[in-house]
């Protein structure tokens, strides 16, 4: 079972969503969006941007 992206109205009249992993742990939460499409524009990003390198800040230089 993979993770997931759950989408809700938050306190302001925005919206935000958490990215969850299988186990239903949260692994992140977005900013409020104004809108719903914004907020669903948002989650499109995250998913595209996960496939992104690690870049290791620990090491000295």
């Amino acid at each position: 079972m993979s993770g997931k992206y759950e989408l809700t109205a938050d306190r302001s009249g925005g919206y935000v969503f958490k990215l969850k992993a299988h186990n239903g742990q949260v692994l992140m939460t977005s900013e409020s969006y104004q809108t719903k499409a914004d907020a669903i524009k948002g989650i499109e990003i995250v998913k595209a941007d996960a496939k992104g390198r690690v870049v290791d800040l620990t090491e000295p230089k």
